[in-house]
């Protein structure tokens, strides 16, 4: 699905990084950590184009994504779901409709995907919570609210950048189990995350691989975590 060339960026004041090169199949399930500052934030930009490498080059499915054109990178974005670890969202609309936004900037027709909306809402667990506006809502809401709005759009890869970094152990469980569920569609999912205890759970349930960014490197971390 995306494969790092030989990667390398960095800011103009040293490398954040410098020839990586790995791939994400298929319905893999990664979880990428390391110290703060070590850059994770920044390779999942690159994973999903909103960064270019300054060396090497990354292919999402098969392209160059630095040659893509803007309807290239607009079919892009549809097929990576994106969890941003700030949540943000319209203040003015409910629930149902933040989460429903990459359905009108597509330019489906909401009619036909109340449905689907309403599943949607059902399997994240707020179809109580629709017509709630975002102010209203808990931390564990905002981050569900945010795994199903990244989802809407049935996209092949899932990335997530500290989704349970402020919320409670509880409700870290249930949004693993719920992109856990998603890995078993078939998705591709990719996880930044500094929390350990969250990362052995997650062994116990799925074949996931643990990505570690050291000394500007991201490496396969070894079998004792």
């Amino acid at each position: 699905m995306i494969d790092l060339e030989q990667v390398g960026f960095d800011y103009g004041g040293g490398a954040l990084f410098g020839d990586v090169s790995l791939s994400l199949p298929a319905g893999s399930f990664h979880f990428l950590t390391g110290p703060s500052g070590s850059g994770k934030t920044t390779f999942l930009k690159l994973c999903y184009g909103a960064l270019n490498p300054t060396k090497g080059r990354i292919l999402a499915f098969g392209d160059d994504v630095a040659a893509a054109t803007r309807d290239d990178m607009a079919t892009l974005r549809r097929r990576i779901g994106v969890v941003h670890q700030d949540c943000r969202f319209l203040d003015h609309l409910p629930v149902a409709d933040n989460i429903a936004l990459p359905l009108t900037v597509s330019g489906r027709d909401l009619a036909q995907e109340q449905q689907n909306l309403a599943d949607l809402l059902g399997w994240v667990g707020l179809s109580e919570r629709a017509d709630a506006y975002p102010a209203e809502l808990s931390g564990g809401e905002r981050q569900r609210a945010a795994l199903a709005r990244a989802v809407i759009l049935s996209p092949d890869v899932i990335i997530a950048d500290e989704p349970t970094g402020n919320i409670d152990w509880d409700m870290s469980q249930r949004l693993l189990r719920l992109l856990v569920d998603l890995n078993s569609m078939g998705k591709t999912v990719l996880i930044a995350s500094h929390d350990m205890s969250l990362i052995r759970a997650a062994k116990s349930e799925v074949q996931a691989r643990v990505l570690r960014i050291s000394n500007k490197q991201v490496q396969l971390a070894g079998a004792d975590l």
